[in-house]
């Protein structure tokens, strides 16, 4: 899925945060470049979390992950 504003894209990613707070997932891959970037920066806040990024070609488009390594609880 493809946002058409940021906005959407902030409050997609929001949604999922609570997924990846709640360890059910320990990151996210899209094709929305919007997500990843408001995805990771919602991430970054958190201390216990080391987010890291990864831009891939793949299928004639860009896929991009995010994803964190938790270091404590």
């Amino acid at each position: 899925m493809i946002f058409d504003s940021m906005h959407e894209a902030e409050t997609w990613a929001d949604s999922i945060c609570n997924e990846i707070y709640a360890s059910v997932f320990d990151g996210y891959m899209t094709f929305d470049y919007k997500v990843a970037y408001a995805l990771a920066f919602l991430l970054a806040e958190v201390k216990e979390f080391h987010v890291r990024t990864e831009k891939i070609f793949s299928e004639n488009k860009f896929v991009y992950k995010v994803w964190v390594i938790r270091t404590s609880r």
